[in-house]
């Protein structure tokens, strides 16, 4: 399993713009092979910063679904970026 987590920042006032715009992009990943889990979505504490969560079966799902990333308007307006992919050798479930 693969696990791609972290946050992005944006303009305050350009957030919803912006998470407006990755809905596609949701749905997609949700209807892509592999997908588990995936989730863009506003921080409730800060209002400049977008959560980034994804969870697939395996790295080849991820590299299938992702292509080359935010289009040009959307990697213009991230003014900071902390993603990173994480192998998972084991799970437990907590619910």
């Amino acid at each position: 399993m693969v696990i791609v987590a972290g946050h992005i920042v944006v303009d305050p006032q350009e957030r919803e713009a912006y998470l407006a715009d990755c809905v596609n992009v949701v749905e997609q990943a949700r209807r892509a092979p592999g997908c588990l889990d995936y989730a863009i979505t506003a921080d409730l504490v800060d209002a400049g910063r977008i959560v980034i969560f994804e969870r697939w079966e395996s790295q080849a799902d991820v590299e299938a679904f992702r292509g080359s990333g935010p289009g040009d308007e959307q990697g213009a307006a991230i003014i900071e970026a902390s993603v990173a992919e994480y192998d998972i050798s084991a799970v437990r479930t907590l619910f």
